[in-house]
């Protein structure tokens, strides 16, 4: 599992590492550009309910991963959530079902090439 620690919060947020890997893609290059955005996450084993972060550039942000290697991650799926993450309605993501959404964002028709979190 990987975690996210944001501003000043002691209770960090805990996420597989390959669906962080998207999430640290994602804030990244929104964050590098001056942009915030919303975070949204539900279907964690730690917590009910959902939550929601706002990201912007002056609010410190430290990814920690339990992998020494990055994540191969789906460029469809990276692509469809930079998307979502564009919307009014931020980035929203289900612990329990991403690793579906992911796999359907695979075409075969298209093979592309993974990318790597970095």
């Amino acid at each position: 599992m990987a975690t996210l620690f944001y501003g000043s919060d002691h209770a960090p947020i805990s996420l597989p590492d390959r669906l962080m890997g998207y999430i640290k893609v994602i804030a990244s290059t929104k964050l590098r550009r001056g942009e915030s955005f919303t975070l949204t996450w539900t279907g964690t084993d730690d917590e009910a309910g959902r939550s929601t972060i706002w990201l912007q550039p002056a609010i410190p942000l430290r990814f920690v991963f339990e992998s020494v290697e990055p994540e191969q991650l789906v460029g469809e799926y990276l692509r469809t959530l930079a998307d979502q993450a564009n919307a009014a309605s931020g980035l929203v993501i289900d612990a329990r079902t991403w690793e579906a959404a992911e796999d359907a964002a695979r075409t075969p028709a298209r093979p592309g090439r993974p990318v790597r979190a970095a």
